[in-house]
């Protein structure tokens, strides 16, 4: 495994540790496993910081126009991608993600290294403006770094930052329309140039029917399309698909997360004029923190009432106990694993299982044996000095993210009362819906059902805290909400 390039100063040595943090959650994206990720990551690190270096010192001591290049974190994100695919070439694709190898030996992966006017138009934009100005735009729009401390890290006033940011998009806008005219097209794509231009300038310009038709099925111009039409918040997704490639969408999502971790789960949101500068971004943070505080609220009352002593009221102890049919697992389970092969799918008598956080092997107080997750006729053991009944002590958060006519990405946050050292989340889709990709968790799907397992990072979960993920997905004809959602096989509250 290589070592990482010695930092040359302080400033360096600052900017290694932010970058190192955003390449290896890449990597995590593209390997099998937790050592692979890191490996990946040295590997790719030590890569593209050459790749920088030289670039620096070529520029330094050269004459002319500078050579494009990428700014540090993109590229050290390309690094990564580089570095896998010299994995796969050498025989060592069984450490990557069987997607990403698949992708890697298709076609669409040969588009990020071959010709420069065939690359995607995100990636010829950037590299062609001024690096202080591309990487202000990519800390802002795809690291989700505050507004404030972004224009901190590039040197510039933070008073100016909304400004400035408003200027670096329409340079970036500026650049992707020349390079879209340049890219070598036929003649439908041609005769759209101007149009597609006029319509993603204004935020109330609706698209002509037959440019829509057109943009369905030519991914150059959608690419172009989605580079230069700088409202309604896609722009985040187009840098990221268009510089990274294969797991794009999902390092987006990642970096958003980690950035909203950094502010703090449950802090109000930024004024608009301040770090943040977007009053649509802010409404919907506050709405979804606003539903996790609430969420705790709620899931610590009702662990309060499942522990209050027997002999009050045998009444009020059953009332909280969920009446639907959702599938559950073992009693006690924590984690997959775990799960006994007995479990009876259609219990709905989550109230005698072991409490969640002690292993399913412990003895009960009532002397006799543990009754099994089929023949649960006793829900209320004699003789127990405490009750085992419980509410449902955890609530989902399911956000749909972004919609389009096949697919779908969404996150789902869940709100746990109790500790977790392991978690697994079930849910059913109504309508034949497919996960495509998942991240922060490992996906299996049985028909409708779903079920997202931990990672290795972030299996640990405190009480009244909370875990997420995001996937993507197909779907057809309709696209409603899943229902039935549980964690470690005891039944959620959807909010």
């Amino acid at each position: 495994m290589p070592d990482l390039p010695t930092p040359k100063d302080a400033a360096e040595a600052a900017l290694f540790s932010e970058c190192w943090d955003a390449v290896l959650s890449y990597a995590d994206l593209c390997t099998s496993g937790s050592t692979a990720a890191n490996q990946l990551a040295r590997e790719a690190f030590a890569l593209g910081i050459r790749e920088a270096r030289a670039a620096e010192d070529s520029t330094r001591h050269g004459v002319g126009r500078r050579a494009s290049r990428l700014p540090r974190i993109p590229l050290l994100l390309t690094a990564v991608r580089t570095t896998a695919a010299a994995w796969e070439a050498a025989g060592h694709g069984h450490k990557l993600d069987p997607d990403l190898r698949l992708w890697l030996n298709s076609g669409k992966a040969a588009r990020y290294t071959g010709p420069p006017l065939r690359r995607p138009i995100a990636l010829r934009g950037l590299r062609d403006m001024q690096e202080p100005d591309a990487a202000l735009l990519w800390l802002a729009e795809v690291e989700a770094l505050p507004l404030r401390a972004a224009a901190r890290r590039q040197g510039l006033d933070p008073a100016a930052a909304m400004e400035e940011l408003n200027q670096v998009r329409g340079l970036f806008r500026d650049r992707c329309h020349r390079n879209h005219l340049d890219t070598p097209m036929d003649a439908e794509c041609r005769s759209y140039v101007r149009l597609l231009d006029a319509v993603t300038r204004s935020p109330v310009a609706e698209t002509p029917e037959d440019l829509s038709r057109h943009l369905a099925t030519c991914v150059e111009c959608a690419e172009a399309a989605a580079c230069l039409r700088l409202h309604g918040g896609g722009l985040p997704a187009a840098l990221a698909q268009g510089v990274i490639g294969w797991g794009g969408l999902a390092y987006l999502e990642r970096r958003r997360r980690a950035a909203e971790v950094r502010m703090g789960a449950g802090r109000p949101a930024p004024d608009p004029d301040g770090e943040w500068g977007d009053p649509a971004a802010n409404k919907a943070r506050t709405l979804r923190n606003g539903l996790l505080v609430a969420a705790v609220l709620v899931s610590a009352l009702a662990l309060a009432v499942s522990l209050m002593p027997f002999g009050e009221s045998d009444d009020s102890a059953q009332g909280g106990l969920p009446t639907d049919s959702t599938p559950v697992a073992g009693a006690g389970s924590q984690a997959g694993p775990s799960a006994g092969p007995g479990t009876s799918p259609s219990s709905t008598d989550t109230g005698t299982g072991t409490p969640s956080g002690t292993p399913s092997g412990s003895p009960r107080p009532s002397g006799g044996g543990t009754p099994s997750a089929t023949t649960r006729t006793d829900p209320e053991p004699q003789g127990t000095s405490a009750s085992t009944e419980r509410t449902a002590a955890c609530d989902v958060v399911y956000d749909l993210v972004n919609q389009w006519p096949d697919g779908f990405q969404a996150t789902v946050t869940v709100t746990t009362a109790e500790a977790l050292d392991s978690w697994r989340v079930a849910w059913s889709f109504r309508d034949g819906q497919r996960v495509d990709q998942m991240w922060d968790a490992a996906v299996a799907q049985d028909g409708p059902r779903v079920t997202a397992s931990a990672a290795d990072y972030n299996r640990d979960v405190p009480a009244a805290g909370s875990l997420s993920f995001g996937f993507l997905a197909s779907w057809q004809n309709k696209n409603t909400a899943p229902y039935a959602f549980s964690l470690n096989g005891e039944a959620c509250t959807l909010s």
